[in-house]
């Protein structure tokens, strides 16, 4: 049973790994700061699974093996799957909404982003994804639940940066596998906001924000 579990979370991490690969191969060249333009419907949802995939299977590996010990190996895949097509949907919504934008809106976004860290959703959501749950639908909802405002700071300052994808991918594993702390949870969320305000007033301050000219 043991190795039946190793296996599983190795693969998830192997799945991860293959999916970094393949963003990074596909993000090349692609960011353009706040300027980004997404392309195709069908080739951004494929790059959007890619770079979800890559992100988010690292900090799902505690709930993959919870569903493993429950429900068989053989419950994975339907738990990864169903987990994975939470975050199809988020990209379908972002392909919607998402515009290119200037500075002034990715500041506020980002301020926005910060305020949601100290919400009662952000820290409910969080702590459910630390919870067994038997449906990879449900994990991904309280997981996007808990990843929201990091994400909208990644879609903010460059959807298609590897750089910002790949800090976000480190502050979302961190909130994953680490117990809430106060002591280190309100400086980063005060740490968002200021960079939201930075932003705001100083946009050349930040590489790769704007294209250049």
């Amino acid at each position: 049973m043991n190795m039946a579990l190793n296996l599983a979370g190795l693969s998830t991490l192997g799945l991860a790994a293959a999916f970094w690969v393949v963003a990074v191969r596909q993000m090349n060249g692609m960011d353009m700061g706040v300027a980004t333009r997404l392309g195709s419907f069908e080739v951004f949802v494929a790059l959007w699974v890619s770079m979800m995939a890559a992100m988010m299977l690292p900090g799902a590996v505690p709930a993959v093996l919870r569903r493993a010990h429950a429900g068989g190996v053989r419950a994975v895949p339907l738990f990864v799957g169903s987990y994975l097509a939470v975050w199809t949907l988020v990209g379908g919504a972002v392909y919607a909404l998402y515009r290119p934008h200037g500075s002034v809106a990715a500041g506020a976004l980002v301020i926005a982003a910060g305020v949601y860290e100290f919400t009662r959703l952000k820290q409910n959501c969080r702590r459910r994804c630390s919870e067994s749950v038997r449906s990879g639908f449900t994990f991904g909802l309280y997981c996007v639940g808990s990843s929201l405002g990091l994400m909208l700071m990644l879609v903010a300052l460059g959807v298609m940066s590897i750089t910002w994808m790949s800090l976000i991918t480190v502050l979302v594993l961190a909130q994953k596998l680490l117990p809430p702390r106060p002591a280190i949870d309100v400086p980063l969320a005060i740490a968002i906001l200021g960079l939201g305000v930075l932003i705001v007033v100083a946009p050349s301050w930040i590489p790769g924000l704007t294209p250049a000219m």
